[in-house]
């Protein structure tokens, strides 16, 4: 390592030191001993342009460790990425660039949004898939205009991490050759040892799921570094994993190697002991000598000319391959799919009782072929998610091109590598499971939703109607924890006019995620649904009498124990509307006056019926309302047998309102 190299590593070092003294809070140990390795990846083998951060065909990379963001930080700062020196001061603090765990669409230059151990591994992987997609799309000879690596960095926990595994098996599977990991494996947890929970081989597991797999002994040696990465990227058929054998804290020998550095500041006199084990010759908290500073904008300088170089090879294609080039277009394009509100083929149904989730497989296959970015997959559940887009081939190790992705029983991941396909760019995606299994996906649908990512959650076999599976599989709980979720849509629709309308908002949406809750029984379908679904609730079945007595309010299949009950109230002269509520979030974007139209105030007497927990129907019942939801979990037996049960007749809607109407 020459001289100026080492002060770049060393200047990682102090940065990452400074902020967390600073804030007094974060993770230093990491950042000190992973320096070397993000310093040789980001100076000479990692793509990527400071000067423009978003260049469609840099090499991606994601601190999946994102406790050791003061180490990205500095990265950022020294590499030309705006952020200054202030920045760095303000780490950890109220409306900083410099969060405690790096933000994607915060911060420049981050990739994703990390913290949540082993997360970033399987966005990663769903990045790497992107990649070999639009290349297997887009790539002609001697033009691979879609040719980048990406390279994932984390630690013990990572992989200890059962998402993790998850996802490393599935990618090689795949053979994502171009998926390239970091494994900063300095054997130290917040609890001590890795020993106390940890002995495993890392390694034979990693060559188990497909993995080429490099050791570097020292985590200090540049070169050692740069010959595995080269090694790395030199394996044209599987993804590589590379375990850095590293020191926690390297440079404070007071607090190196021991769990005590993972998650506190050094302390002013370790500062000091830091400082002078580097040879660090400025005292003064960020403050980086010029030459530093030189030899990383010389740096930028040399990969900024790698995008001018790929801007001339992509001039050139879209001259030879101008359909081609249309396409790309296309595929990068946003807010195309707002002509589908027109759109009377889309819009139409039969008139004949179906599952939605039958009629959401039909609007997967119509909407394919106006979107041909439009990928995804399944749990395993595809044939029963009615997921599968027809004749357009299945993603393999043999054929990226395929739109089918097949995750295997692996939920947690796949939500995550649904994340990272986003992340990526060019392409929208679904990912399907049970409903009952988004317990699976919850944490990173949640990453989604903090990131902005409108990945679209398909979640069959909604309700106790799935029957004769029992308790396991019938969710109960479910729709109250996505709901609970802030920018997170849910939309569990009645028949087939409002699965259509869900699908719509569900490719219109730009920033939230969205889940499609869907039956696996029939419904019948009502004359009166339809766009108006769009406002996330509206009057289905209205009145005829002048004065309304009561208001019924529910969502998907007991909308027609609603409809239903209306009828038979009627006969007793009892006036009530049915409102048909399949998005409590979209029905609370709409106006005032909208939602009093619905909802009048002053009609008090309201009934919310809905196969699931009550939680969250209260906003809408209030205290003079009632609930015929579900209070316990369910039971194995015919559906027609468990609604019964638990009291999903008419004769107990009727019988409810009439009490809260005091009749």
């Amino acid at each position: 390592m020459g001289k100026i190299e080492e002060s770049c590593v060393n200047a990682l070092r102090i940065l990452s030191a400074d902020q967390v003294e600073k804030a007094q809070s974060g993770h230093p140990g990491m950042p000190l001993g992973s320096a070397p390795a993000v310093y040789e990846l980001w100076a000479k083998h990692m793509r990527h342009n400071p000067k423009n951060p978003e260049w469609v065909n840099r090499d991606r990379f994601v601190l999946s460790a994102g406790h050791g963001s003061a180490l990205l930080y500095s990265l950022l700062h020294l590499f030309g990425y705006g952020l200054t020196i202030d920045d760095l001061k303000n780490f950890r603090q109220d409306g900083s660039l410099t969060p405690g765990h790096p933000e994607y669409g915060h911060t420049m230059g981050v990739e994703a949004t990390t913290g949540p151990l082993g997360a970033g591994m399987a966005m990663a992987v769903g990045m790497a898939i992107a990649e070999a997609h639009l290349g297997a799309i887009f790539n002609k000879p001697q033009f691979p205009i879609v040719d980048h690596y990406t390279y994932v960095l984390g630690g013990d926990g990572c992989l200890m991490e059962g998402i993790s595994s998850e996802a490393f098996s599935l990618a090689g599977t795949l053979g994502l050759s171009k998926l390239i990991v970091l494994y900063d494996s300095n054997s130290i947890t917040i609890e001590g040892s890795t020993n106390l929970a940890f002995t495993e081989d890392v390694c034979k597991r990693m060559e188990a799921f497909g993995f080429q797999t490099i050791t570097i002994e020292d985590g200090t040696n540049l070169d050692q570094i740069s010959q595995a990465l080269i090694a790395a990227k030199a394996e044209k058929d599987k993804p590589s994993f590379i375990k850095i054998n590293t020191e926690i804290g390297y440079g404070c020998p007071p607090k190196q190697g021991t769990p005590s550095v993972h998650g506190a500041p050094l302390g002013a006199e370790n500062i000091k002991i830091l400082r002078q084990t580097l040879g660090w010759a400025d005292f003064e908290a960020f403050k980086i000598p010029a030459a530093v500073y030189q030899h990383y904008q010389d740096i930028t300088q040399i990969k900024v000319k790698e995008e001018e170089a790929w801007a001339e090879m992509f001039q050139s294609y879209k001259k030879l391959y101008p359909e081609a080039a249309k396409q790309w277009e296309v595929y990068h394009q946003k807010g195309n799919a707002k002509s589908l509100l027109h759109d009377e083929q889309f819009w139409a149904c039969e008139n004949k009782p179906d599952a939605t989730r039958n009629i959401s497989g039909r609007c997967i296959n119509y909407l394919k072929d106006i979107f041909p970015n439009l990928i995804g997959g399944s749990a395993d559940l595809g044939s029963s998610n009615k997921s599968v887009m027809k004749d357009s081939g299945d993603f393999s190790a043999i054929e990226y091109k395929g739109r089918n992705l097949h995750f295997g029983v692996r939920e947690l991941a796949m939500a995550g590598i649904g994340n990272g396909i986003l992340l990526h760019g060019g392409l929208r995606a679904y990912v399907a499971t049970f409903f009952v299994f988004s317990d699976y996906i919850k944490p990173m649908a949640r990453l989604a939703a903090i990131m902005q990512l409108p990945l679209i959650y398909i979640l069959t076999h909604d309700s106790i109607g799935v029957g004769e599976d029992g308790a396991t599989h019938e969710p109960i709980e479910q729709l109250a924890m996505l709901r609970a979720m802030p920018n997170f849509t849910v939309f569990r629709p009645a028949d087939a006019a409002e699965t259509v309308a869900g699908w719509y908002c569900a490719m219109n949406s730009e920033k939230t995620p969205f889940a499609l809750v869907l039956t696996r029984q029939n419904l019948p379908q009502y004359a009166g649904s339809g766009k108006k679904a769009l406002a996330g609730a509206y009057i289905i079945d209205q009145t005829d009498q002048k004065k309304l007595d009561g208001i019924l309010i529910a969502s998907g299949s007991e909308v027609a124990l609603a409809v239903a009950a209306k009828k038979e109230l009627a006969k007793e002269n009892i006036a009530v509307n049915v409102v048909s509520m399949p998005s409590m979030e979209l029905f609370e974007q709409q106006s005032l006056e909208y939602k009093e139209s619905v909802l009048p105030a002053h009609i008090r007497s309201r009934v919310a019926i809905e196969a699931g927990s009550d939680f969250g129907w209260g906003k809408y019942v209030g205290l003079d309302g009632a609930v015929i939801t579900m209070h316990e979990f369910g039971a194995s037996a015919p559906a027609n047998i468990l609604f019964e049960k638990y009291g999903f007749m008419v004769e107990n809607v009727t019988e409810t309102m009439k009490k809260v109407l005091g009749k």
